[in-house]
């Protein structure tokens, strides 16, 4: 299981300069709007793109490298990054890219490191290279490159947002699809199915977390004869004949779903660091408590990184737990709560989301 230790974040967007910051398995982002919890999420999802097949691809698609860079290319010359893995046998490894915007506003590795660091001499540096498009580390055959790669690739953004009519997980899909549950749940139907034919007890487990937050709630419909496509039905538990459809769910239950699926799918299933803006999106406080015990319980084997705007939520974990990100001079700032620092507090039992509201804690506009 490989998960982030440290994170050097310099020039991505609100992020001017975060270095050596230092990561949990469960890590609550609290802040204002526009403090820079989803750039903080998003500067993730850049670096397992740089690992991915198509970086430059996904460069163009964000608006190019100068929308990317923190006030611009004129007020940004190069990004850098710089991540830690765990202690993996003795041993820790590490990842170093410098990039800059070239004048047709792409990117250029100025330079890529990785290293090992622990039992062998510290600092063990292996140069990959400098003045390429596409990461070198992708290609690399070496132990600490494979690991690396490993590690950024495991990291996956979850975005259940969506579910206006258009919606992915609203829309026929292939039955094959099974592979992995989409980050948009475009396949859920087709993965549920994979659930219950491979992972009974798991896929019980999802439909009666549902059943807590939507008694109304039956099953899921899987028929025999789907043929090469499927698309999510399910049944209300007076009626088990009559079989509705994803539009017929509320938006805040239909993304419930997506969450209990994500979150209780069997732990060999799922990333080794799963990336969650605002799951509490359109649902119940009473929902919202539940969601807390799913993230909690998947934090004890994986790392999760979660942004929220939830008093009800951020109430559920421990200041440890807990980011404060707030804006500064135009400049996101991160820290990490304590319970040392907050010992006068908790011991009148205050909750943190009381302290969020009076703003003992900070992350408040």
């Amino acid at each position: 299981m490989a998960q982030i230790k440290s994170i050097t974040i310099k020039g991505f967007k609100s992020i001017k300069s975060l270095e050596g910051f230092e990561m949990r398995p469960l890590n609550v982002l609290i802040g204002p709007n526009g403090a820079g919890k989803s750039n903080f999420i998003s500067a993730l999802r850049f670096l397992s793109e740089v690992a991915g097949d198509n970086f430059p691809g996904y460069v163009q698609k964000q608006g190019k490298a100068g929308a990317l860079m923190h006030g611009g290319r004129k007020q940004t010359h190069a990004m850098e990054f710089e991540v830690f893995g765990e202690p993996n046998g003795g041993f820790q490894n590490g990842y170093l890219i410098s990039l800059e915007a070239t004048n047709d506003n792409r990117f250029i590795f100025t330079r890529e490191n990785t290293w090992v660091a622990g039992s062998m001499p510290s600092g063990t540096t292996h140069v990959l290279g400098k003045n390429h498009e596409e990461a070198l580390v992708r290609a690399d055959t070496t132990d600490v490159g494979r690991h690396v790669r490993s590690m950024m690739q495991g990291w996956r953004q979850y975005h259940f947002h969506d579910t206006s009519d258009p919606a992915a997980v609203k829309q026929p899909h292939s039955v094959k699809d099974t592979l992995r549950l989409k980050t948009d749940a475009g396949n859920l139907a087709a993965y549920l199915g994979r659930l219950r034919g491979q992972y009974l007890e798991h896929y019980n487990q999802i439909v009666e977390t549902i059943r807590l937050v939507a008694p109304f709630f039956g099953d899921f419909v899987h028929r025999d004869d789907a043929g090469d496509t499927v698309e999510l039905e399910w049944t209300q538990k007076s009626d088990p004949d009559t079989p509705y459809g994803a539009s017929a769910l509320s938006d805040g239950t239909l993304r419930f779903i997506c969450l209990a699926t994500l979150l209780l799918q069997p732990s060999s299933l799922l990333p080794d660091t799963v990336l969650i803006d605002e799951p509490e999106l359109g649902l119940h406080p009473y929902a919202i408590g539940v969601l807390a015990d799913m993230l909690k319980q998947v934090a004890e084997n994986h790392q999760l990184i979660v942004s929220t705007q939830s008093v009800e939520l951020l109430n559920a974990f421990a200041p440890e737990d807990v980011v404060v990100v707030d804006r500064v001079d135009d400049e996101s700032t991160f820290r990490r709560l304590t319970s040392e620092g907050l010992s006068g507090w908790l011991e009148s039992y205050t909750p943190l989301g009381e302290l969020w509201l009076r703003n003992v804690i900070g992350g408040r506009p």
